[in-house]
């Protein structure tokens, strides 16, 4: 029950500390002199010192001074939240929330909440602001909120307000070396040993909120529209909620579920959500072999789509993604994305023909949408793309931003500004009408709104493996898991067994592409390379892509650092089938697998390692393939060479 409070007769000066249900993580709110303020302790040490709170408006007063507690409640709350599909079936929301309404004693006399959540491994807080008489819609110049961390923790970052978005490699820098915002989830470790990870929930009509350091410490600084306010707002409304992510190691922050805990339950009915497991015509445009473009090399032709359905029925793999098939990718498609009309198909490619085909063999087409960020073209065919989709039977959309920034409204705004945000969510509620899942590539990041909206299955939002070639190195997906993973799942195109290729040469091994379906979490899961490799080169490690489920029952992170490795056990929804996989960075190293966390029965494992003189330069193909009978009381010790990995099954008996 709630505990309403008396009218406080504080004046302008209050404190009060909420502890997580542990006792554990400490936070205090304090009103001083009118100004608002929080910090934030574990295990009675300081982790986030006292920080300011409150909004810089357009046209108005600053909203956070000259203020007074008018009344404040307080409450436990304590479930276990059930996940319809991810890493988790269960995961907890225990904590215990201070809700503080405040007034301005000045003439205005504006009203606005601050709610405040301590779990055991997170604080959060957001603003909630009522309509009013003199107030009922707002432009914001800046939000106030600071992150006053200890500078000389040790941070893991990539920039924000850059051409291409998310997908830049991950640098490690001390915070007081910050030079320009950064993205988040922004994982640091602070002097005395605790992993902190800054990010938000719930993100809906406003800007995403980028870190930067300003007068010595952390700010929010919110992604501007184009008119150079950061958002414009009518009331009531409830900001996203400001998440600070704590844990005692790197290893245990990688299982922090409680940004999906601070989102509302489904909206509807969502039964209808499948995960899937996909091939598709793509890859084989990576590596020259097909075009997206119309010609003689055109991949997406109703002659090659039927190919691959069969190809997919042959590998036991359940859906198709097709690009390339739509009217609009002639010449430099990233400059003419204005023309993609997507409810017409180029003359070789008949989409209620591949579509029938594709049922009557119980595969299901992903289709796709490239706007190369023209929103304006795109929103303009939104209900009939999405509606020609659903007429033909498609359940799944890929869509992609490739573009720097969006066109929307005919000017340029970023894909994470107000109106960016604004786009996706309605793509999403639209797709949820026509029962569509969605997996969004070019993204804005993810802040748990799946839990609400299930049907968004995948986001990309980082460097994946179209970036071989190059572009990555083997610590990339090292970093992965800490950072860009504490924001939800991802399409990394897993899979890519033809990792020679003189087109685009991968930095990994054999096995470690297996890995990549388990410690890279994704609702729709890509198995990326042409179907004849792994009919044909490689049917003996197929059988683990073709195995690993898209849809777990429990996660348990076993061991790893940032940027060094990372090893993880999940366990099938049915429960009857473990899968261990990890990865490392361009280092060998040697992980000791204890398997207490089995149930007390026997397994058998099939285990796919790199070989003694496997190499991501020199010999990538080295593996080997072992099987043995297992129980609780067992242990594996495993060999990763470098940029390899391993991947296991656990089958019960």
């Amino acid at each position: 029950m709630f505990k309403w409070a008396n009218w406080l007769k504080s004046g302008n000066n209050f404190e009060k500390e909420v502890a997580s249900p542990s006792g554990r993580n400490k936070l205090k709110f304090v009103l001083k002199n009118g100004a608002i303020f929080y910090e934030v302790r574990r295990d009675e040490k300081p982790l986030i010192g006292l920080s300011k709170l409150g909004f810089e408006l357009c046209g108005e007063a600053p909203l956070g001074e000259n203020l007074k507690l008018v009344r404040a409640r307080y409450k436990k709350h304590a479930e276990a939240i059930e996940l319809p599909w991810g890493e988790d079936r269960f995961i907890p929301n225990n904590y215990n929330e201070a809700i503080f309404y405040l007034a301005e004693s000045t003439l205005d006399r504006r009203i606005f909440t601050l709610k405040f959540r301590v779990f055991d491994s997170a604080i959060a807080f957001r603003y909630e602001i009522p309509p009013q008489p003199k107030f009922q819609r707002l432009s914001v110049a800046d939000e106030l909120t600071e992150f006053n961390v200890d500078l000389n923790s040790t941070a893991w970052k990539i920039p924000a307000y850059e051409p291409d978005r998310y997908e830049y490699n991950y640098e490690k820098s001390s915070i007081f070396d910050f030079e320009k915002p950064v993205h988040t989830p922004l994982t640091m470790k602070t002097p005395i040993g605790y992993y902190l990870s800054i990010h938000e929930a719930a993100l809906y009509n406003y800007g995403s909120m980028t870190i930067e350091l300003k007068n010595h410490k952390l700010k929010s600084n919110i992604t501007p529209l184009s008119d150079g306010t950061k958002a414009h707002l009518n009331l009531p409304f409830e900001t996203p909620w400001r998440l600070v992510m704590i844990a005692d190691s790197a290893i245990e922050l990688t299982t922090n579920r409680a940004m999906f805990a601070l989102n509302d339950p489904p909206r509807g009915d969502f039964s209808w959500v499948e995960t899937l497991k996909f091939i598709g015509i793509w890859w084989a445009m990576y590596v020259g072999e097909w075009t997206w473009a119309p010609g003689e090399k055109h991949g997406a032709t109703t002659e090659h789509a039927k190919a691959y359905i069969d190809a997919a029925v042959r590998l036991g793999i359940s859906g198709l993604l097709i690009e390339g098939w739509n009217d609009g990718w002639e010449g430099d498609w990233l400059e003419n994305g204005i023309n993609n009309n997507f409810t017409k198909s180029t003359p070789d490619f008949n989409l209620a023909e591949v579509a029938s085909y594709a049922r009557s063999n119980h595969v299901e087409l992903v289709g796709h949408h490239e706007t190369v960020g023209f929103v304006d073209n795109y929103e303009k065919q939104l209900e009939s793309a999405y509606n020609y989709y659903a007429a033909n039977g498609i359940h799944y959309i890929k869509t992609g931003y490739a573009g720097s920034m969006m066109v929307i409204n005919g000017r340029k705004e970023y894909h994470h500004s107000q109106l960016g945000v604004n786009h996706y969510q309605k793509t999403l509620e639209l797709a949820a009408r026509k029962k569509i899942c969605l997996d969004i590539h070019e993204p804005i990041k993810g802040t748990g709104i799946e839990r609400t909206f299930p049907n968004l299955l995948s986001r990309e939002g980082a460097r994946g493996q179209e970036y071989e070639g190059g572009a990555i190195s083997p610590s990339h997906a090292c970093y992965l898991p800490y950072t860009r993973l504490l924001s939800g799942g991802m399409d990394y195109t897993n899979g890519i067994l033809d990792i020679t290729n003189s087109v685009k040469r991968l930095s990994t091994t054999l096995t470690r592409q297996l890995a990549y379906f388990v410690t890279i979490y994704s609702g729709m899961a890509m198995a990326a390379d042409r179907p004849f490799i792994y009919e044909e080169r490689f049917k003996d490690v197929f059988e683990f892509i073709k195995n690993v489920p898209t849809n777990f029952e429990r996660t348990i992170p076993l061991a790893g650092e940032i940027g060094e490795y990372y090893v993880v056990a999940r366990l099938s929804r049915d429960q009857k089938t473990w899968f261990i996989a990890g990865v490392t960075n361009e280092l060998a190293r040697r992980v000791h697998l204890d398997l207490n966390f089995l149930s007390n029965t026997a397994y058998s494992a099939t285990i796919y390692t790199d070989s003694p003189d496997a190499h991501f330069r020199d010999n990538p193909y080295g593996h080997e393939i072992n099987q043995r009978r297992v129980n609780p009381q067992d242990s594996i010790d495993i060999y990763m060479a470098p940029g390899g990995g391993f991947a296991i099954e656990l089958r019960q008996l």
